[in-house]
């Protein structure tokens, strides 16, 4: 993840609110809303247990409020965890110093999964693979890999990196993913855009040796590397389906492919750093032969940016990465700090914004960073809960890992509690296998005598992992027909059953 950009932050705290164009629809019914919650500025270091535990409510809480149905959150930053793992130390990014465990005690991976579900959001867990060692860590604990595996890591630029020439680096990293997938509930596994380190000047990759002995064949260099990476995410990917074959595998990319001076064919006209030469990242191979389930590119630049336009890159991904769902990621405070070229007194959000409708490919946005959209810097907050994502979003269907449809929910009955409450229960269906197991469920309100249109989203009243839904009663003068849908793990929509009620 590139964190260039958090400077800005202050600078478009001050953008005007009024500077929004109003679109009125009626929504999108699957979209993924994804925002990166990460650990790596510092914004939880030192916090302790329940001021952390308060930070991440907060932003949660506005988070829901502005649509966001998926949490993208990073656990492991430079072979560390903000989990418990048996492989590898606590983060210095929770407590302070690398190795000590947070007290009082808590496994944050363990309660955002309980509390993003609380929401009716889901979450991916966000690891760093190759990544041991960030610029400003000073102290590594005996226990870090780094110290055990000195051999299998390189210094570069005053970080570490686990040498990806080194086969033995696929299968321990895989290792780590296995342990998270399997021990947590997690709806997806997520690495942005660290492969190979971002070039540095006077930098060198000493990577000669491993070139010598596992070069299986390849004389190029440039393609040994690339062949290491393209085989790590293979295996990667077979490790989570292997685990969990519902569990999602996501990556974020660098927003610039290749340049078309590089490629004339393939490349887009921008003129910038790229995934495919200088981090050795062929994305495009890995969202054709289905090796990851989304593809995130961080398109962070402003519309009409001379090296990196916005709009062109948009089209690029549009047109090159159709074969897998393409969300598009966001800086929020660049977004909000530049101006629309054709509209001086808007900011770029509803520019952006058309773009996406427009393009037949783009199913969802992830946002950078979290905060800043909870914070509400230049009101964007305010605008997606007011308008973009104003009615609840399913997430796409990724029929490539399951298309079946769950059974419905059975016995769905509104009962008045002893609290006095009125409250519409149902249960879960039986399942037999993985895709059969409902994860939740959807309710909708419609009038009497209305159309009922399970299309609409603005009908959507909850998308809840619970069995219950409180009914908003009133004088028991209004009739109303509840529709209770049952959503499996990859939001596989079951068919509805109808409630008519009086509130």
């Amino acid at each position: 993840m590139n964190y260039k950009y958090l400077l800005v932050l202050l600078m478009a705290a001050c953008c005007c609110s009024c500077s929004h164009k109003v679109y009125t629809e009626s929504g999108i019914k699957r979209e993924f809303r994804g925002a990166w919650i990460q650990c790596v500025n510092g914004q939880f270091q030192g916090l302790g247990t329940e001021n952390m535990k308060k930070n991440l409510t907060y932003q949660l809480d506005e988070l829901k409020k502005d649509g966001v149905n998926a949490i993208i959150f990073q656990v492991r930053a430079e072979c560390d965890a903000l989990y418990n793992s048996p492989y590898e130390p606590w983060s210095r990014f929770l407590t302070g110093t690398q190795g000590v465990a947070p007290y009082p005690y808590w496994d944050p991976l363990e309660w955002m999964v309980r509390e993003c579900h609380k929401r009716g959001m889901e979450i991916h867990a966000w690891i760093n693979p190759y990544r041991a060692k960030t610029k400003n860590t000073n102290a590594l604990a005996n226990t870090h890999f780094a110290i055990k595996h000195p051999e299998r890591v390189f210094a570069y630029d005053g970080q570490y990196i686990l040498n990806p020439g080194i086969p033995q680096n696929k299968d321990y990293i895989c290792e780590i993913v296995r342990d998270i997938v399997k021990r947590y509930d997690i709806d997806g596994l997520h690495i942005d855009d660290y492969f190979y380190p971002y070039p540095a000047a006077g930098q060198i990759i000493p990577d000669d040796k491993e070139f010598a002995m596992y070069s299986n064949g390849i004389k190029n260099r440039n393609d040994w590397r690339r062949y290491n990476v393209n085989v790590f995410i293979k295996q990667l990917s077979e490790t989570i389906k292997g685990t969990k074959p519902w569990v999602k595998f996501g990556v974020s990319p660098f927003g610039i492919y290749r340049n078309k001076k590089s490629d004339p064919s393939n490349g887009s006209n921008t003129n910038g750093l790229q995934n495919y030469d200088d981090l050795y990242a062929d994305v495009l191979l890995w969202v054709k032969n289905g090796w990851i389930d989304y593809c995130a590119p961080q398109i962070y630049w402003e519309i009409g940016n001379k090296a990196a336009d916005y709009k062109t890159l948009i089209t690029w991904w549009n047109k090159h990465a159709a074969n897998r769902p393409l969300f598009i990621g966001e800086d929020v405070a660049r977004t909000v700090k530049y101006a629309d070229l054709s509209n001086p007194r808007s900011n770029q959000m509803p520019a952006k914004f058309n773009l996406h409708k427009q393009m037949k490919h783009v199913k969802g946005t992830v946002l950078w960073y979290s905060r800043a959209v909870a914070d509400n810097v230049g009101n964007y907050g305010t605008v997606l809960r007011n308008h973009y994502w104003k009615y609840p979003a399913l997430q796409p269907k990724m029929t490539f890992i399951d298309g079946k449809i769950p059974n419905k929910p059975r016995n769905v009955k509104p009962v008045r509690t002893t609290d006095g409450k009125y409250v519409l229960f149902w249960e879960r269906p039986k399942a037999k296998k993985w895709n059969d197991v409902v994860d939740k469920f959807v309710v909708y309100r419609f009038a009497k005598g209305e159309k009922i249109n399970l299309d609409n989203p603005s009908k959507i009243v909850a998308i809840t992992y619970d069995t219950m839904y409180e009914l908003p009663y009133r004088q028991g003068n209004t009739n109303y027909i509840y529709v209770v849908t049952a959503l499996n793990r990859l939001s596989n929509e079951s068919k509805g059953v109808k409630q008519k009620i009086k509130l």
